[in-house]
This record gives C-alpha cells, sequence and structure tokens, in this order.
C-alpha cells in the first residue's frame, strides 16, 4: 500500500512528462533506420526475479512462440533459485536469448567501486559460462561508467523516462546508443583524438590496455515496466502501453519492454497477491501483430546491439547528454546563449535553458522544442533598475528560483555540464547541488562585473564596492571548471586576476550567419536610416547618436534614426529626444526577439556603434559590428580599444568616442559616397565571412567534450553517485 501511494503521488508530479518524453523523440545524427526499412523495433524482456518467476518462464515463452515473438529472460546467477542448464538450452534452440541479471540482486551491486570490481569478476564467469552478452542490473540502479568492467555488448539497465524508479533519471532517448569506453580514444567512437585523457587511473585500470573494451550499446527501455502499471499503478488494461507503442512507432524509434513472469497470473494458476492478469500482456502481443506486424522490427536485444555497432563502424550513436543554461537575460533575445545552447542541440545534446521571460511572458516552461532545448522562463525581465539595491534583490531572486530549479531537474535527470552565462558572476553558485555530483560548470563572463558595475553605478576602482566584486569574480572563476571571457582583453586580464591557469580562454560572440544575411542593395534610400539595436545603457552611448542628428540633418534632412531597444537610459534618451526637437527624427523601439533583428537591419541603411570609450564600453566587444557586417550594413563606430583591436579602418568607419559633432560627419560622408559604402560593405562581409559563429563553433563544442571526457575518466573510478535522488519505487 505503501509503494501504491508513493507511485500515485509520483504519478501527479509527472503527468506533464509521462510516460511520454517529447525530447527522447529525436533522432540520434546519423540514424540510419532500421534494417528492412522497418518503421520502429519492438524488443522483449523478462528478468525472473524469484522461483515463482523462473516456474513460468517456459509458460511464457510457449506463448510468444504462439503469436510469432522471441524474448529475452534475465536470470539472477546467485539468487533465490538455481538457473537449469536444460531451461537455458531450450530457450536459445527456439530462438530466444539469455542474459545475466545482476549477480545477487540485493541493491548492493553499487555500493563501492572495490565492490562493483568483484561482483564484476563473477559476472564475467556468468557471462562466458550462458554464452550470454547483455546484463541488467537489478532494481534499474545503473552506473555506466563502471559497466566497462564487464565483457558484455549491451546493457538494458536504463529508460527513457520513468519517474517510479529508485534512480529515476532517465536518458531522455527511445534510442539505443554507445557508451564509449574513456580508457579508449578515437575518432571511429567520437572523440577528439586530439584531446588528451587526463588524470592516471592506475588504481582501476586493468593490466593491460588489450583487456579493455570500447564499448558497448546501451538499450534503454521506453515501454514502462509492468510491475509499475499493474502493481502500483493498478492500471486496468494495457493501454498506457497501447498509446506509448502508437508514439514511438510515429517517431521511429525503439520499443523496449520489460515483463516479469513473477506477477503475471496464468488462468489455470494460483492468483498472487499483487499480480495481473496475463491478459494484458496478451493485448500487448497481439495489438503488435494485429497492427504493426509490418512495421516492426521484432528483435532480440543482441540482434539490435549488433545492428548498431555495424551500422555505425563499430560503435553507435552518442547518448544525449543533459546540458544546462542559466542566464539573467532573455533567451529569445540573447543571441549568444542561443547559439551555444543549439550548437548542443545539434550534436543531440538535451539543453535545459533557465532564463528571464520578456514582459509579457509568463513565468512557466516554454513549449519543448524539436531542437531538443526546453525554457524555463525563471522570472519577468525588467530594466529599470535605479539602484544598486533594485538590481541585487532582483538578481538574488533569480538565483534562488534556478537553483531550487536546478535541483529538481537534475533530480530527474542529472546534468552532465552546466553553462552560467553572467552578469553577475556569483550566478554560477546556483550549481551547488549538481556539482556535488560532479556536474561539470562553465562560468561565462560576457562582461566584466566589477567594470560593468563600475560604469553603471559610477563607482570607483578603489571603493569596497568595486574590491568586493573583484574578489566575487576571483571565487566564482575558481569554483567553475572552466571560465569563458567574451574577448581576448578581457581573457588576458581575467586568467591573471581570477581563473585558474590553463582553465580560461576567450570566445567571441561571432554572428550567427543563419540569422544574419546581406541584403541585396548598398543603395541609400530617399529617407536614410541610421539603426541602433542594444541595451540602452549609459556606455553604449545612445546619448551621442541622439546629439548627432540634431548636426546630421542639417545637411541630411532626411535621415533618421531608429534604436531598438530597452534598459535604464530609455526614459533620460527620450527626454534627450525631446528637448533636441527631435521627436520626428529619432524613433525608439521596443525590444524584438533576435530573428526579427535582421529583418529590421535589412530595411535600414547604416548601422552605428556609438559606444564610449572609457572603462566598460571601451573594452566590451560590440556584437552589434558583426551583425551590421553580415547583414551588408556599412558600419559606423566609436574607436575605442576593444574595436581598435578586432577591425581596421578599412572595415568600420571610426569616429571620436562621445564626440556628436564627428560622429554627424561620419554618417554624412557614409551616407553621401557610394564607394565609400561599397567598400566599407564588401570588407566587413569578408570579415564576417572568415569569423562568424559556423567557423568558430566547433571551439566551443570541442570544450565540452573534453570537459566530459575528463570527467568520465575520473567516473570510471569515483565512488557511487546519489544524484538521481532514489525514491520508493517498485522493484524492476
Amino acid at each position: 500500500k505503501l509503494r501504491r501511494h508513493q507511485a500515485r503521488r509520483v504519478l501527479l508530479k509527472n503527468r506533464d512528462r509521462w510516460p511520454v518524453d517529447e525530447l527522447s523523440c529525436r533522432k540520434p545524427p546519423s540514424w540510419p533506420g532500421w534494417p528492412g526499412q522497418r518503421q520502429f523495433a519492438f524488443i522483449l524482456t523478462h528478468d525472473v526475479e524469484g522461483p515463482t518467476g523462473l516456474e513460468r518462464v517456459r509458460d511464457l515463452a510457449e506463448l510468444e512462440l504462439s503469436l510469432g515473438f522471441r524474448s529475452s529472460f534475465n536470470f539472477i546467477p546467485e539468487g533465490a533459485y538455481a538457473v537449469p542448464d536444460n531451461l537455458r538450452s531450450w530457450l536459445t534452440s527456439h530462438g530466444f536469448e539469455v542474459g545475466v541479471h545482476d549477480r545477487h540482486h540485493d541493491g548492493k551491486l553499487y555500493s563501492s567501486r572495490a565492490t562493483f570490481r568483484s561482483h564484476a569478476a563473477r559476472i564475467n564467469h556468468y557471462l562466458r559460462e550462458w554464452n550470454a552478452v547483455g546484463f541488467r542490473s537489478g532494481f534499474m540502479h545503473h552506473r555506466l561508467a563502471w559497466l566497462h568492467d564487464l565483457k558484455i555488448d549491451y546493457d538494458a539497465s536504463t529508460f527513457d523516462i520513468d519517474p517510479f524508479e529508485p534512480q529515476p533519471d532517465g536518458m531522455s532517448t527511445m534510442f539505443p546508443f554507445w557508451v564509449p569506453n574513456p580508457l579508449t580514444v578515437s575518432s571511429q567512437n567520437g572523440h577528439d583524438p586530439n584531446l588528451p585523457i587526463l588524470g592516471s587511473l592506475s588504481p582501476t585500470a586493468p593490466s593491460s590496455l588489450n583487456e579493455v573494451r570500447k564499448g558497448y550499446v546501451e538499450l534503454p527501455y521506453t515501454l514502462t515496466q509492468d510491475s509499475t502499471l499493474f502493481r502500483f499503478l493498478q492500471e486496468p488494461d494495457c493501454q498506457i502501453w497501447v498509446r506509448k507503442l502508437a508514439w514511438i512507432a510515429e517517431h521511429g524509434g525503439m520499443a523496449l519492454v520489460n515483463v516479469h513472469p513473477d506477477y503475471i497470473d496464468w488462468p489455470s494458476g494460483k492468483l498472487s497477491q499483487y499480480g495481473y492478469p496475463l491478459a494484458h500482456y496478451r493485448s500487448l502481443l497481439e495489438h503488435v501483430r494485429e497492427c504493426y506486424s509490418d512495421s516492426a522490427w521484432q528483435a532480440l536485444p543482441h540482434q539490435v546491439s549488433t545492428f548498431v555497432r555495424e551500422a555505425y563502424n563499430g560503435t553507435g550513436p552518442r547518448k544525449p547528454r543533459h546540458i544546462g543554461m542559466v542566464s539573467y537575460s532573455g533567451f529569445e533575445s540573447d543571441n549568444r546563449v542561443q547559439r551555444y545552447a543549439q550548437a548542443l542541440a545539434q550534436q543531440g545534446d538535451i539543453i535545459n535553458v533557465l532564463a528571464l521571460a520578456g514582459t509579457d511572458a509568463s513565468p512557466t516552461p516554454a513549449p519543448v522544442a524539436d531542437s531538443g532545448i526546453r525554457i524555463h522562463h525563471v522570472r519577468r525581465r525588467k530594466r529599470d533598475e535605479r539602484t544598486k539595491l533594485d538590481f541585487l534583490v532582483r538578481v538574488l531572486k533569480f538565483c534562488w528560483q534556478s537553483s531550487r530549479l536546478l535541483i529538481r531537474l537534475h533530480r530527474l535527470q542529472p546534468f552532465d555540464l552546466i553553462h552560467v552565462h553572467n552578469v553577475p558572476d556569483f550566478l554560477v553558485f546556483v550549481t551547488w547541488y549538481p556539482r556535488l555530483f560532479g556536474t561539470r560548470i562553465i562560468l561565462d563572463l560576457h562582461d566584466l562585473l566589477p567594470e560593468f558595475y563600475q560604469s553603471k553605478f559610477n563607482i570607483e576602482s578603489d571603493s569596497i564596492t568595486f574590491k568586493l566584486l573583484l574578489s566575487c569574480e576571483r571565487v566564482s572563476c575558481r569554483y567553475a571548471d572552466h571560465v569563458i571571457v567574451s574577448n581576448d582583453l578581457w581573457q588576458q586580464r581575467v586568467a591573471t586576476r581570477s581563473a585558474a591557469p590553463g582553465r580560461c580562454s576567450a570566445m567571441v560572440n561571432h554572428v550567427d550567419e543563419t540569422l544574419f544575411r546581406p541584403r541585396q542593395s548598398t543603395k541609400v534610400g530617399a529617407n536614410p536610416i541610421v539603426i541602433f539595436p542594444g541595451g540602452l545603457q549609459r556606455h553604449q552611448g545612445v546619448h551621442v547618436a541622439v546629439r548627432a542628428f540634431k548636426t546630421l540633418i542639417q545637411k541630411h534632412p532626411t535621415a533618421r534614426l531608429h534604436v531598438v531597444g530597452d534598459g535604464p537610459d530609455l526614459e533620460a534618451l527620450l527626454t534627450l529626444t525631446e528637448s533636441l526637437g527631435l521627436t520626428e527624427v529619432v524613433t525608439f523601439f521596443p525590444t524584438v526577439p533576435l530573428g526579427e533583428v535582421s529583418l529590421l537591419l535589412h530595411q535600414a541603411d547604416v548601422g552605428v556603434v556609438p559606444k564610449l570609450a572609457e572603462g566598460f564600453g571601451n573594452e566590451a566587444y560590440s556584437t552589434k559590428i558583426m551583425e551590421f557586417m553580415a547583414s551588408g550594413l556599412p558600419v559606423v563606430a566609436s574607436r575605442t580599444r576593444i574595436d581598435e583591436y578586432y577591425y581596421g579602418q578599412g572595415q568600420v568607419y571610426f569616429f571620436r568616442s562621445g564626440d556628436p559633432e564627428d560622429l554627424a560627419r561620419a554618417l554624412g560622408e557614409v551616407i553621401s559616397d557610394p564607394l565609400l559604402r561599397a567598400q566599407l560593405v564588401a570588407r566587413g562581409l569578408e570579415y564576417s565571412n572568415k569569423n562568424n559563429w559556423s567557423q568558430h563553433s566547433k571551439e566551443y563544442t570541442s570544450l565540452v567534450d573534453r570537459l566530459l571526457a575528463e570527467r568520465e575518466v575520473t567516473d570510471v573510478a569515483s565512488k557511487p553517485s546519489t544524484a538521481g535522488h532514489f525514491l520508493e519505487a517498485p522493484d524492476s
């Protein structure tokens, strides 16, 4: 009764994601489809848990034979029964498969690394004796990195989603996947041969490298176990199986079910207290035979494993990794966070993004996208902070809610890596719970917080506040496994003052060429439009552009300035515009989604970046310049240290920072000189084509691969994880 009560509680909490996890339907990269052009795979497995189940094995197998099916039976080698040799022989001679189910089935298999190693020696003995190639742990416990000690072709101890299990961390895929041995690195199994395997594993490594297997195939079950459905949820029929099967078939996945002979009540036999009618299982088989006889590949587990290895040249598709992205910004308008998430999702990874909602969005999870990215709107976005306390309070609320959400998500499916984007730096500490269990952490410094705060609130470099922020930066960087800095100038500074040696790299926010494409013409229209899209903070210098238009319209009276964005300086800019009599010349537009920015750029004639060459603005890299270039717009930018580091005069047209008159001159020359405009566009396109995201995304994905490869090597020898948040749940 307690287990049933617990199951009902879990069901209420997971109605929105069980039994179907929308993210698990994504096909692995380069997926070849199933043999014989079948629509999906259908696999039957059985775990025999006690003497009662052992007595029913042959009856169950004969039922399946009569309906045209074959299955795999997994036996406990040193449990409450002895496995008769003649039973195993009968099964294999009739086309069934035999696998090893745990060793003792007492829940202690993974109690320590040394314990597992000793069990592995005995399990390998039974694998050889039974001529078996498959394994499944008791209670569906799993520690995939340790299973490389076993001489197996496949393991079946996981699932796509099953919140009722003691270790409920689903794999979020309904496809088989390859689990590479981190002690063997090759280009064939998906590892970059240039990435070193770090650390020494001499205490746990085999005596000879020849004894190390390349890996194995993991087969997650995708149809809920019979014990969960009928013993604990007390479902009256097999309709949950039938509905999930239809969804799997529609998406071309693998329908693998685990049915226990122990819990089936045969009509002619004695009914058990917690059993269920044989008719439930028979109905499933008859449904498959009647509805999917021409579309299902009815295979044994070892056949699926062999197929995957052959299709992937000896290995298989990689497991979707669970990646977190945390940013105190709106995901829909933050191109940097978007591109990181999309680059990993395109490799088959599952991404959970924690971000701010726009003013019109509700702080609830957004619908799951086909891309594999799930967006959680933690709080609504406001940009009206007037004091340091306003900003701090809102950030702290975001941190508190993000921390709680990460704990919940990690318990459902442990994170492999979490990428945290500042501002602020201390946002990285919301990852404290996943980090306890080995999750790798990246801190991405979009902006340097001490300099950012200094510019935003006009504090001095020798003030206590600045020094506290510097200390916060240092502690945050040391907490992370790796630090990304948004430009080379800042990377040199952070590497010197905050980050650990070798754990800091620069990654510029390169333009996404799929969003920003060149417009068709470089001609200026009758009403030239100068555009600025971005945040409205003082260091952006938009007030300089507004003042410049007071002069510019004297020679170009039809010129217009379009400001697209929001921020704390908006009211001041509106007041300035009105005081200068420019309300018909300067137009302010609200922030738009990133995908719409490129459309606005195609309607403009010149892009302007009027940053101030002082403090923060002097060294902050402007993504707008690259977006203008990729869109075929000539760029007029203030002469700052960072922009002179990356661009030459022929690529952008510089003016003296903070000087409205010089900006008016530069804009006038670009508007009126077709040759100058054409040269700026051509050189800008040349630069953006060499420095766009597709040319540099590999830098980021390789960093993630390296950090996770280091984690996998460590995990081979590490202590057992409790990150799965073991629940009271049905046995497997």
